[in-house]
């Protein structure tokens, strides 16, 4: 065969006896039990052919037998088993047939014979195969019946022994374990008696605490009791009603303690209000928080607020009459209602009551604003007990989770005894504490019973109790409460609790600013406040005010209903404030002849304030105000300034707009906008009458003058002056979101500079006409200086006369320039109508000695000889 024919067929795989393991193992067990049944039962090495026929004989024998005699179920009670078996229908003994049928019967039971015969030689020789076995078995039987016997003797002995032994040495023993143990049982029976005795004294016990209102004490030993009545007592027979009698027990402390609590609020709240902000019974107060918390009943500030609405009511009530029956004036018979008695007040009498009464609220506020942080307290203590709780829990829990797993990675796989380790160590920490537990449930038989008084004692702690989890928190009044889990608070409801009792405090602030301003509006419905002066209103405001004040002091929040009703009086006040001034103005305007008036000394005094940087009325100097002589004008920051009584009196006015803004600081707005409507109006009157000439017909002026004019030009400079002054005052008391209103300042402003620039133009304009009248009629010719001139200069000196005293001289030199480009001009246009030229001619010399003339009578007046005529201009340059 090639090599390649060789790698083309697979080789066989070497065989070894590794093989063959699998399956040795596999039937080495069969193996050693058919080895074992051979030993038992040798088979024969000769085969009997003899056994062989015979069992063959034996099975055609037995074929012989019917089979419904081989069935399981076989009974002859069965009739269809009967009849097939016994054929009676063979025998019938009627007519001449009775020796056949006696022939049947025999023959029936040889036949049975025969089944019967066929099937005991089967047994037998059944028997005869396994007689050797059966042998055995006997032969065995009378050894097992041996070995019984010695060993029913061996126990007896055995018997016999350990009867004596139990005689001799643990007799003694059992009988003082059984001892131990009865008086064990009688402790617990003692005790269990001591226990039943303190709970049959819990109800007396109940009405004791509760006679000294000590609703926590009561409401903590029922909650024991029955919790001892579940656990302990549990089946009772004796205490089979005393569960739901304690429960009703428990109902009627509610309604006690809800009854307790509104009287104590009513009692609080009611006594007299002195300078005493003391919390009235403070330990009661505590027990009574407690109680109601304890047994969830929250609604009781719902129960505060009500009892303090009803005494902030009672306040204002009891205030009036007090005043009222102080006033002789007021016959109480006539006039029966409480309000229309208290509107006969005057505003002296009626401001001390409001006094009296903001005086009585600010004392009110304070006691409940300390009865409230007692309240406050004992929730926080509550709410604080249950987040250490549940630290201490959380703590515990770490803790045993790491003792676990460190004794499960250190011993777990240790073994001691047929146990873990830990096992071990888990059964020697079990016994102390089961030895604590008894020793705590199990007092001791000499202790005395409970007494019913001592109800907080440890002793009359049950089982549950002692392993309840109890806390002494001491609260603000002394008081040591103990707080429990039975509280069953949750934080979320504390707190929310806590935020009601803020919110009752800010209620009572808002209940008492409610009932003064219900107060203010009985007052005021005659229009009394309406009515009131700047000083009166001042006096009100200022006192609300510091009411507002104190009260949100004393509450942390500022209620606004007394302070809208502040605001609606004020806003009154400013508008009756604002129309007398304004028509106080316009009376003063109208009957203004705009001539300069001499200047009082109160009226310098005022504005020398004003220079101070002091924006306020200064007190009048009583005697030294009589000696001192008005001035001729005014003196503000060195500048003179001649006016007119009608705006000495504005300044006035403007000042009391700023002092009451300082004042009444909530009317800033409103003051300011109408102090711009009365700057305004002075602007516009003033324009009306002087420069529209309305003064003619109102005051009956002959006519305007220049007087006039550089009077209301001077008048109007001096506002203006004061304009950034009045503007920085009230910035400085405007909130910053309303500065934008300050450009009614910058609108009046320009206002008055347009107005006094259109009086400087009418006094140009005055001038201007009576340049282009005398001017238009001048001839150059003799005499010099020509009577148009003279007529010229007359005039300018009037003009000069009429300003100079009244204008400073810079805008007299302003307006004089102004005046004389008027005439250059005119005079030009009159030259050039002329034909006169600057060619040296006779008559360009009279026109030049005519404006020397001119020129030398102007600057020759006051103030004037500085100033640059430069009259070359006149001249055309023609040649």
């Amino acid at each position: 065969m090639c090599s390649h024919c060789q790698m083309c067929v697979p080789r066989s795989p070497q065989i070894s006896k590794e093989h063959f393991t699998a399956y040795q193992q596999e039937i080495s067990q069969r193996e050693k039990i058919h080895e074992r049944c051979k030993n038992i039962c040798p088979p024969k090495d000769t085969f009997d052919r003899s056994l062989l026929h015979t069992h063959d004989k034996s099975r055609t024998d037995l074929e012989q037998v019917p089979k419904i005699f081989m069935k399981p179920d076989f009974a002859l009670d069965d009739s269809l088993t009967f009849n097939s078996v016994l054929p009676w229908s063979h025998f019938n003994t009627a007519g001449g047939k009775g020796n056949r049928d006696a022939a049947s019967s025999k023959l029936l039971q040889e036949k049975l014979s025969h089944y019967l015969d066929i099937v005991e030689v089967n047994i037998a020789h059944q028997i005869s195969l396994r007689s050797e076995a059966f042998f055995h078995a006997m032969t065995s039987q009378h050894e097992l019946q041996d070995y019984l016997k010695k060993t029913s003797q061996a126990v007896k002995m055995l018997r016999d022994k350990i009867a004596q032994i139990d005689k001799v040495m643990c007799e003694g023993s059992l009988h003082i374990l059984r001892l131990a143990l009865t008086r064990n049982n009688c402790v617990k029976v003692y005790n269990k008696l001591k226990l039943m005795a303190t709970v049959h004294q819990t109800q007396p016990t109940v009405q004791v605490l509760l006679s000294t209102s000590e609703f926590v004490g009561a409401l903590d030993l029922i909650a024991t009791t029955q919790e001892v009545l579940q656990q302990e007592l549990q089946g009772i027979h004796s205490f089979r009603h005393l569960g739901s009698q304690l429960c009703e027990l428990e109902k009627l402390i509610d309604k006690m303690m809800i009854a307790e609590f509104s009287t104590y609020s009513h009692n609080d709240l009611n006594r007299p209000l002195e300078d005493d902000c003391q919390v009235l019974e403070e330990e009661r107060l505590v027990s009574l928080v407690f109680g109601l918390l304890k047994q969830r009943k929250l609604n009781f500030l719902e129960i505060y607020g009500e009892e303090m609405i009803i005494a902030a009511k009672n306040i204002i009530k009891q205030c009036v009459i007090n005043k009222v029956s102080q006033i002789e004036d007021i016959d109480t018979d006539v006039v029966v209602k409480l309000a229309d008695q208290m509107r006969m007040l005057n505003f002296p009498q009626w401001f001390d009551l409001l006094k009296d009464i903001f005086s009585k609220f600010t004392i009110f506020l304070q006691r409940v604003k300390a009865t409230l942080n007692i309240i406050h307290s004992v929730v926080l203590s509550v709410l604080d007990k249950n987040q250490r709780a549940r630290e201490l829990e959380e703590i515990s829990q770490q803790k045993n989770a790491a003792k676990d797993n460190s004794l499960d990675t250190e011993v777990a796989y240790l073994t001691h005894e047929g146990m873990f380790i830990s096992d071990a160590f888990s059964e020697g920490e079990l016994a102390p504490s089961v030895v604590d537990t008894t020793s705590q449930r199990n007092v001791s038989p000499n202790s005395e019973p409970c007494s019913s008084d001592s109800v907080s004692e440890p002793e009359c702690t049950t089982d549950s109790s002692s392993s309840k989890e109890q806390t002494s928190s001491s609260t603000p009044g002394g008081v040591d409460i103990m707080t429990s889990e039975d509280m069953k608070l949750t934080d979320l409801e504390l707190g929310k609790l806590a935020n009601n009792i803020q919110e009752l405090l800010y209620s009572a602030s808002d209940t008492c600013h409610d009932r003064a301003v219900k107060f203010l509006i009985s007052r005021a419905k005659d229009g009394f406040l309406e009515k009131l002066n700047s000083t009166e209103f001042i006096t009100l405001s200022r006192l609300m005010e510091t009411f507002i004040a104190d009260t949100e002091q004393v509450c942390g929040r500022k209620s606004t209903s007394l302070l809208g009703a502040l605001q609606s009086q004020a806003n009154k006040f400013v508008n009756r404030f604002h129309e007398e001034r304004k028509t106080k103005l316009s009376l003063l305007l109208d009957n203004e002849r705009w001539k300069q008036a001499d200047v009082p000394a109160e009226f310098q005094d005022l504005v020398d304030a004003i220079s101070d940087g002091k924006i306020s009325l200064p007190e009048k100097k009583t005697g030294a105000t009589e000696e001192r002589k008005p001035a001729e004008v005014l003196i503000v920051e060195g500048q003179q300034y001649a006016v007119v009584g009608t705006v000495l009196l504005l300044i006035r006015i403007i000042l009391e707009y700023c002092q009451c803004v300082d004042n009444i600081p909530s009317v800033t707005t409103d003051m300011l906008t109408r102090l711009s409507d009365l700057l305004k109006y002075f602007n516009s009157r003033s324009c009306q009458l002087v420069l529209g000439a309305g003064a003619l017909q109102v005051v009956g002026l002959k006519t305007i003058t220049t007087k006039n004019l550089a009077l209301s030009s001077r008048c109007l400079q001096l506002i203006v002056h004061y304009i950034p002054v009045i503007r920085a005052h009230f910035e400085a008391r405007l909130p910053s979101k309303q500065y934008n209103m300050l450009r009614h300042f910058d609108h009046i402003t320009k206002d008055y500079h347009d107005h006094i620039a259109e009086i400087s133009a009418k006094l140009v304009a005055i001038m201007d006409s009576l340049f282009d009248k005398l001017l238009s009629k001048y001839e150059v010719k003799a005499p010099v200086p020509s009577a148009c001139f003279r007529n010229i200069c007359k005039q300018m000196a009037k003009m000069h006369e009429a300003i100079f005293d009244l204008l400073p001289e810079e805008q007299t030199q302003m307006l004089f320039l102004r005046i004389n480009t008027s005439y250059k001009l005119h005079l030009k246009k009159q030259l050039s109508h002329l034909n006169v030229i600057n060619d040296g001619g006779p008559q360009n010399g009279l026109v030049t000695a005519d404006v020397a003339f001119y020129t030398g009578n102007l600057q020759a007046l006051k103030g004037l000889k500085d100033l640059d005529l430069n009259m070359a201009e006149i001249w055309e340059q023609k040649r």
